[in-house]
């Protein structure tokens, strides 16, 4: 029980954890969540409330814990030593699962299971990026290197010149082979476009030898382990969807082409998805919240004469949709727009992710 009896060592009763708004409150918890994103930190702020002797941690991609001796020994190992909490990480239900009080799974594999509780873990938001970071007080300072860096906690205080290359291991950490890797970066490519799947396969054909099906899988599972979003045009399942990534800084990371607004337009989701439920998008208008009855348009150098003739068109719109208010959310720009029949709002985006 080599594996066992050294995974029942590790103490994690003096890491530090930093707040984050989501934390691991039921005694049956599947996470999930992308890359990086803080899945096993809330997992050590939970053990942190019991005594070692209480709690096995097993890591099932440490390649020195064998499967076998897990899945043949589990069960007989937490009775002899009356463990009273099981956290699996990177569990992908191999085996089924012995009894015990408390058991933590993590897993890249979304699965409902009966009495137990799922959370998904996204990346900081503005707010939680802000606790994180140490080394500046300045607000604008901080925006700047979280638009420019993303929202990973461990890329916050590593020195400035390493930034973008653990950003880019941390891409190739997600994927298995070359293939995933490119259909990666052809999804970060693509953020804030409007784009079907048939194109974006189409584009990559031409690059690489892949099957149709073989592409469609693997977005799936990218989806489904909340590494891409995919955002559907309001009553129109047909029409194209948005592409958004979990960290908006992936673009900068793996192409000299800059997106400035694609870029600060995820941004601008990355604020909404624990929010709110459903977003979509409509013409001209980048996200519309139906059950607020607000739209959001990101706008990053606000100038009220040069955006006028973009205002009409999202107006047009607006009253389409009976919707009431209008965020413009914007890099430093802050006023009113007066309107007769809307309630508009011009913020920073600090400001507005604050708010």
């Amino acid at each position: 029980m080599k594996t066992l009896e050294n995974c029942y060592e590790f103490n994690f009763s003096k890491i530090t954890f930093v707040e984050r708004k989501i934390r691991i409150t039921h005694p049956k918890t599947i996470i999930t969540g992308a890359s990086k994103t803080g899945k096993s930190y809330l997992i050590y702020d939970f053990l942190s409330n019991f005594k070692t002797k209480d709690y096995i941690y097993i890591d099932l991609k440490d390649p020195r814990n064998s499967l076998e001796e897990v899945k043949d020994n589990l069960a007989l190992f937490l009775r002899q030593n009356q463990i009273t909490v099981l956290v699996l990480e990177n569990f992908s239900f191999e085996f089924e699962l012995p009894y015990c009080d408390n058991i933590i799974i993590s897993t890249s594999i979304p699965k409902s299971i009966r009495g137990f509780k799922n959370i998904t873990v996204s990346a900081l938001d503005f707010e939680e990026y802000l606790l994180h970071d140490n080394r500046h007080q300045n607000m604008l300072q901080s925006f700047n290197n979280f638009f420019k860096y993303g929202n990973l906690s461990e890329v916050i205080n590593i020195e400035e010149h390493k930034k973008v290359q653990r950003l880019q291991e941390i891409i190739k950490l997600q994927v298995q082979n070359e293939t995933q890797l490119e259909i990666l970066k052809l999804l970060f490519e693509n953020i804030d476009e409007k784009k079907s799947l048939y194109q974006l396969f189409t584009t990559l054909k031409n690059k690489i030898k892949i099957s149709k099906d073989k592409f469609y899988e693997t977005c799936k599972i990218f989806e489904n382990n909340k590494t891409i979003y995919f955002v559907s045009k309001y009553n129109q399942e047909k029409a194209n969807k948005k592409i958004y990534s979990y960290n908006h800084s992936f673009l900068n990371a793996i192409s000299h082409n800059k997106k400035f607004k694609n870029e600060f337009t995820n941004m601008i989701f990355l604020e909404l998805i624990d929010k709110y439920k459903n977003i979509y998008y409509l013409d001209n208008i980048d996200f519309y919240i139906k059950s607020k009855n607000i739209a959001i348009v990101g706008i990053p150098f606000f100038n009220t004469l040069l955006v006028n003739s973009a205002l009409r068109k999202i107006y047009k719109i607006m009253d389409e949709y009976q919707i009431k208010e209008l965020n413009i959310i914007t890099i430093s720009n802050d006023e009113k727009i007066s309107h007769e029949n809307f309630k508009i709002n011009v913020i920073p985006f600090y400001e507005w992710a604050l708010s």
